[in-house]
């Protein structure tokens, strides 16, 4: 038996950048945050996880998501982050930078999004690759909360990233795991023959519908 047998662990998207109001692919370009018209969503985030407390914290090392852990943190006493860079964006490649609307009559296109992202985009990374270093940074994050007696991690990444923890949890489809900038899910994992499952998930934050 491990010494922590549950766990919380939740995984936020970074604040809004003038890439994402433009719809532009952003992967691993380091684009800032728009402000302050990113403020707004993550005031609300922040409210959120007012009275949450973590015992491990980990980031993208971009810098969209570096400024937005900077704002959820101010004046609390999380501990030092863990800037991981394999919690990075998918690699969009040649499509970095670029639009739906001037990518959608390219055939390569075409077939990268009809199948969801499996493929690799030109120059850049395939789902299966993207998956591969997420399995290695979650690995290593559950074994430091066994061995530390984690309870609850925070982690600040991509809507991509969002997404492949979503089909690994939930099992929901490609197209149903996107989340908003500055919202996230919380995951409540279980050890269980051997393994960490999860047992239940939510939309962090709580949407206004379910409070009111």
């Amino acid at each position: 038996m491990v010494a922590v047998d549950r766990l919380e662990l939740v995984v936020v998207r970074h604040g809004l950048t003038a890439w994402n109001r433009q719809r532009r692919y952003q992967g691993r370009r380091d684009i800032p945050l728009l402000m302050p018209d990113a403020v707004p969503a993550m005031d609300r985030l922040r409210h959120h996880l007012a009275d949450q407390d973590f015992d491990a914290v980990y980031a993208s090392d971009l810098t969209r998501c570096r400024q937005t852990l900077a704002h959820l943190s101010e004046g609390r006493t999380w501990p030092v982050p863990g800037f991981d860079a394999r919690l990075r964006e998918l690699d969009f490649g040649a499509y970095e930078g670029r639009t739906y609307d001037e990518l959608k009559d390219l055939a390569g296109y075409r077939a990268w999004i009809d199948s969801q992202g499996e493929s690799a985009p030109p120059d850049g990374e395939s789902a299966a690759a993207m998956r591969e270093r997420l399995s290695a940074w979650l690995a290593e994050a559950l074994a430091t909360a066994e061995a530390e007696r984690h309870r609850r991690i925070l982690a600040v990444a991509h809507g991509g990233v969002i997404r492949e923890l979503r089909r690994r949890f939930e099992t929901v489809d490609f197209w149903e795991g996107s989340v908003g900038q500055a919202e996230g899910r919380c995951w409540s994992l279980a050890y269980s023959e051997g393994e960490w499952q999860c047992s239940c998930s939510s939309a962090v934050p709580t949407p206004a519908s379910a409070t009111s």
